[in-house]
């Protein structure tokens, strides 16, 4: 009776480790083992080099997937550095619009980019963009038609007017803002200077002066125009006494500005000599100097003739020159600029205008 019954338990004994032993050597038992041992393995994260844009942009959050999310938990996320702000590289061209001209104010055209050096920071930078094409200009025409603009100032301004559109590039675009007691648009993008003058044929002079908000205007208006090259023809006595906006906050955006300003100051006998007059010759003077353009006071219809004449042509021999600033950070800062120009053999001494600086603006661009 034990022998029988240790044999019943020996039997099926053996047939269990026969089993077993089968099927692990069986393919559906191999095949179950790599496939976990694959999912064991961990999937590569993303390098930064794959995260960053070489573009300055705001990064933008990416949608993911309910199987990226869970595949993803558990492990360890990747350097948030690269997601909680905008990346921010060094793709700013800065371009200086250049006026070069000889001992005798004769603008100097057919310069090649070798004869002129920028400093910035007075640091020497290395010229990557250079034109001295005749390019067409978005112009803006701010015409002060104040009560002080009286008499016959609006006449012979607007005479010397048609002597700059004569002088001009035939695709010059235009806009005109006439002002007083508040800045208006009267003419927005056109390619016609005859309009402008029409326009001018029969206003009133009336009101106080809003010089400082028209300008601002001007500026707005002429940065959203079709040509990269931008100007403003300023025609007043200087005078304000109407603006929401201060001479600070217009300075300020000239310097900020790619727009060159020219002012054109229409003065009688009486004003020169006297402290509005006087006042007001400062204010166009201060406001072309920093955006690089120039204050002009004609004394006569045939001088202002010319003056207008000379702006015109100005604008079609100017020299562009862009460069990348070496380290360049957005820190909002104020950058001094110099422009300087060696003459070629022969040539006399030759003399730069420009913008004197920027700013390094915070935001990306």
């Amino acid at each position: 009776m034990h022998l029988a019954s240790g044999r019943a338990f020996t039997i099926p004994i053996f047939s269990c480790l026969v089993i077993l032993f089968l099927l692990s050597h069986s393919p559906v038992a191999q095949t179950q083992d790599k496939s976990a041992q694959k999912s064991a393995t961990p999937s590569p994260s993303p390098s930064p080099d794959h995260i960053i844009n070489p573009v300055a942009v705001e990064p933008v959050a990416q949608p993911t997937s309910p199987s990226s999310q869970s595949s993803s938990s558990g492990q360890q996320k990747p350097n948030s550095d690269f997601t909680q702000g905008p990346v921010i590289t060094n793709t700013d061209l800065i371009t200086v619009t250049v006026t070069v001209t000889d001992t005798y104010g004769r603008y100097v055209s057919g310069l090649g980019k070798g004869a002129f050096t920028i400093l910035d920071e007075k640091k020497p930078q290395e010229i990557t963009y250079f034109s001295d094409d005749d390019s067409p200009v978005s112009v803006g025409v701010i015409f002060d038609v104040s009560g002080s603009m009286g008499g016959d100032k609006i006449k012979r301004a607007r005479d010397a007017l048609s002597k700059f559109i004569q002088t001009s590039h035939n695709m010059d675009e235009y806009f005109l803002i006439a002002f007083n007691s508040r800045a208006q648009l009267l003419l927005d993008r056109t390619r016609d200077g005859n309009q402008v003058l029409d326009k001018l044929t029969f206003v009133q002079t009336r009101n106080n002066t809003a010089l400082y908000d028209a300008c601002y205007l001007g500026v707005e208006k002429v940065q959203r125009g079709t040509h990269p090259k931008r100007a403003l023809l300023l025609i007043s006595d200087g005078q304000d006494n109407n603006s929401r906006y201060t001479f600070g906050e217009l300075r300020r955006l000239l310097k900020e500005s790619d727009v060159t300003l020219y002012g054109i100051g229409i003065l009688s006998g009486s004003d020169a000599g006297s402290s509005m007059g006087m006042e007001g010759q400062g204010i166009l003077d201060e406001l072309a100097s920093v955006s690089g353009g120039k204050a002009f006071f004609p004394r006569s219809n045939a001088e202002m003739d010319d003056i207008f004449e000379q702006i015109a042509l100005e604008l079609r021999h100017q020299y562009s020159i862009g460069y990348k600033p070496v380290n360049f950070t957005n820190d909002g800062r104020w950058h001094k600029i110099k422009v300087k120009v060696t003459p070629p053999r022969g040539l006399p001494r030759l003399f730069v205008r420009s913008k004197e600086g920027y700013y390094a603006v915070t935001n990306s661009r």
